[in-house]
């Protein structure tokens, strides 16, 4: 054996793929080079994520898992294996992905990245006057105190006196929230009417309802009288009284006042991630306002009084994270020396990764999608680690093209470090840095799900695949723009980092709203314009939806299909759901019988008595059209489309949803497929679908090309056009240049991020900004659009 054939451990430095099947994927083949940047293109919905995601990464992650003890495994998530033949040369899989991150009111930028549990500790330390443990300095962590007698067995002795107390970091008054509320109790009750007749206007308290049923049957109450003939006792219980036990209907059950019940069911949620119609209800009946004893920064007096070179913890997390780094290093002390080393550590990388405009206090649940995702990434960028892989979604969401080139770094140093490094991604500029790429589709859904293409950049440029054909395109500054008819006027914003801005938006035109990640984009327009009446706004904000949930049932097309089947048939709406009567009785209509078996994979198997349909056999015999339920929801968008348009099955309403549904490009989706099946762009242009039926004058979309091949931006631009034509007026906050291009007015902020930015450094048209280049976004826009 000579000392240059490799040593046969050297040999494994490929991933191998066999016969993946996962959700779209048709028995997919393919090898991945380790320790390469390999980027996954093709249009929304090719089967990119469930490649990666749903095969790759999940299998690594499921492996791993199998390495701890059962006991342990017990309380992790149980991961099913992944529909694939062969998975050969795995990594440890690290996946950093779209999700937003959680939306608990009492998460931030600082205790999502630990960086809060760094601060608390230094501030113990060295902190004057010293007040106590780190706890003292946790908003989350509330002032205790007791005292009584406890018993301690020591010979004859037994009886002890003992007092205890902690001292914690949360406000009192807002409970470490940062801001009060008051309910406008004539939004909770109608008072001329008595709780029989409904009087509680709160979602989900119907007069027959359970809620109502434990205060009309307490005891405190009469269901019968008008509430405002009640006694100021009564008053009170059924306002404020504290819990206590009552008998209702033979079963012991906890009473307490509707503001408290409120408070505790309601109000301790993020805003962000209540259903709808729960959020339009808090909007109207609570007003929120900043705490006015701790002034919105959730700590008690005490954690507000310990200070470091006149800094309180408070000063800390409010100061903008780039600046905050530099006031780390000024504190020099030999005894937290490992300390200041790890906080500048993780300070710095927020600033490499480009979110130093950022401060620690802010609502992780505000943060936006890209943000988000590099927030996570933070955690990663130091590690020692090596021959890892690396998963991204989608890493260049929520950035400018100046941005986008700082991202490109950071994946490459990566690559690096000897990682392997797998990316799903849209944008020119990141598919440009790829050492491979694997190109899916040719279409989206059932026609995705194979190989187009697998080689180099240059070589996928000279391919035939959509993805090559549309890789060189490059949108042209728009010959004339839509004048516009009046405008909207935003005076004196001044919301998170804007400099007290005034700016009129155009109506009646496609106005976009650009700038570096930071600038002020978001702040800008949701805080100012959102809230307007007629104002409809299409956030980043993810689709929640269960396995049970699909797109007819999201975007309500449901609704009016099971009308006209129990129409046709002289039946009841509600057998035609299999979320309700209609349901298989085996399988409760999930279609498939999940069996747990402890810390091993859940196994899942068709149900045997409905084969799958979900639904009973009888619901079954009744037709619409020649079709039954379970055939109409196996439908494509296009073919209900055309079913639901003319003849025995012609239903206006349904037709319509599918008609927007069709607009935003979805054409190809079942309307019975679980919404958990979906990619990032096809749940994106879902949401937009259904917010187009809402009765608006003025949209804001915030970046709606999140998720959207080159070749679907373009159908997203015609959509666009089409909502200004019909009289609407359109306002994008985005990063693409093909979207810059085709607006009517650009309106620019900057000129940097965070306390440099919120100022308006350009508006008037894309080619005025092309001309002008005094911008970043215009010097990007210009090589984009080929000026010279």
């Amino acid at each position: 054996m000579t000392d240059s054939a490799p040593h046969v451990a050297d040999t494994h430095d490929l991933i191998r793929v066999r016969g993946a099947r996962e959700n779209n994927l048709k028995s997919v083949d393919v090898d991945l080079p380790k320790r390469r940047l390999t980027v996954f293109t093709g249009v929304s919905g090719s089967g990119k994520s469930s490649l990666v995601f749903a095969t790759i990464a999940a299998e690594s992650q499921r492996m791993i898992n199998e390495t701890y003890s059962s006991f342990v495994q017990g309380f992790m998530p149980s991961l099913a294996r992944p529909e694939v033949d062969v998975l050969e040369g795995l990594t440890t899989a690290i996946i950093v992905d779209q999700e937003r991150l959680g939306a608990n009111p009492r998460s931030t930028v600082g205790t999502v990245t630990d960086t809060n549990a760094l601060l608390r500790i230094l501030f113990s330390r060295l902190g004057e006057p010293h007040i106590g443990s780190p706890n003292a300095f946790s908003f989350n962590v509330p002032s205790v105190s007791g005292k009584g007698a406890i018993t301690v067995q020591k010979g004859n002795k037994t009886i002890e006196r003992a007092e205890f107390s902690q001292l914690g970091g949360m406000c009192p008054r807002c409970e470490g929230m940062g801001r009060v509320n008051d309910i406008d109790l004539t939004q909770l009750f109608d008072e001329s009417k008595s709780l029989a007749e409904g009087a509680i206007m709160i979602p989900g308290y119907t007069a027959d309802g359970w809620y109502v049923k434990i205060f009309s049957e307490s005891g405190f109450l009469k269901a019968d009288k008008p509430i405002r003939d009640y006694t100021k006792r009564e008053l009170h219980d059924f306002l404020y009284k504290e819990p206590v036990k009552v008998p209702v209907s033979g079963v012991n059950m906890t009473y307490e006042g509707l503001v408290p019940k409120i408070q505790k069911s309601m109000l301790s949620k993020d805003k962000d991630a209540m259903q709808p119609h729960i959020r339009a209800f808090v909007d109207r009946a609570v007003t929120f306002m900043t705490c006015p004893d701790c002034e919105g920064t959730r700590l008690a007096a005490p954690a507000r009084s310990s200070k470091i070179a006149d800094v309180s913890i408070a000063d800390a997390c409010a100061m903008q994270i780039s600046d905050l780094a530099a006031w780390v290093r000024s504190i020099q002390d030999v005894s937290v020396a490992p300390l200041l080393a790890a906080l500048s550590q993780t300070l710095d990388s927020f600033v490499d990764i480009g979110l130093g405009y950022l401060s620690l206090d802010r609502a992780s649940g505000s943060l936006s999608g890209g943000e988000a995702q590099r927030t996570k990434l933070i955690r990663h960028l130091g590690s020692a680690l090596t021959d890892i892989t690396y998963v991204f979604d989608e890493p260049t969401i929520g950035l400018h093209p100046h941005d986008i080139q700082r991202m490109n770094e950071l994946l490459l140093q990566l690559r690096d470090k000897g990682n392997t490094v797998l990316v799903v991604e849209h944008k020119p500029e990141a598919i440009a840095i790829a050492d491979h790429v694997v190109d899916l589709g040719p279409g989206a859904g059932s026609a995705g799900g194979t190989i187009c293409f697998e080689g180099t950049v240059d070589e996928l440029r000279g391919s035939d695949t959509v993805t090559g054909r549309h890789l060189g395109d490059r949108a042209q500054l728009k010959p004339t723009v839509r004048p516009g008819a009046g405008a909207l006027e935003i005076r004196g914003a001044s919301a998170n980092n804007l400099k007290d801005i005034d700016v009129d938006v155009p109506l009646g035109a496609l106005v976009v709203v650009t700038g570096v990640a930071g600038s002020g984009k978001s702040s800008l327009i949701h805080g100012s314009l959102g809230k307007r009446d007629g104002v409809v706004t299409i956030d980043q904000g993810a689709i929640r939806g269960s396995r049970r949930s699909n797109p007819a049932t999201y975007t309500g097309l449901l609704e009016p299909i099971r009308k006209a089947f129990a129409k046709a048939n002289g039946v009841k709406p509600a057998l035609f759901s299999a979320n309700s009567e209609g349901a298989c009785p085996v399988c409760n209509g999930a279609g498939v019988i999940y069996t747990e078996l402890g810390f091993m994979d859940t196994v899942e198997s068709t149900c045997e008595e409905c084969g799958g349909k979900r639904f009973q056999a009888a619901v079954l015999e009744y037709t619409l059209g020649g079709k039954n339920i379970s055939e109409v929801l196996d439908m494509s968008v296009a073919e209900a489309e055309e079913y639901f348009a003319s003849g025995e099955a012609k239903t206006p309403a349904a037709h319509a949803i599918l008609d927007r549904l069709a607009d935003v490009g979805l054409g190809y989706l079942t309307i019975g497929q679980p919404l958990t099946t979906l990619s990032g762009g096809e749940r994106q242009r879902l949401k937009l679908a259904m917010h187009m039926g809402e009765k608006g004058g003025v949209y804001i979309l915030d970046e709606p090309t999140t998720g959207l091949h080159l070749a679907d931006v373009e159908q997203l631009l015609g959509l666009l056009d089409r909502l200004v034509e019909s009289g609407k007026s359109v306002v994008v906050i985005e990063h693409h240049q093909a979207v810059m291009a085709h607006a009517d007015w650009i309106i620019d902020l900057g000129p940097g991020a965070g306390h440099d930015g919120g100022r308006v450094v350009f508006e008037g048209t894309p080619a005025e900004l092309v001309a002008d280049r005094s911008t970043l976004t215009g010097q990007h826009l210009a090589a984009y659009v080929g000026e010279r």
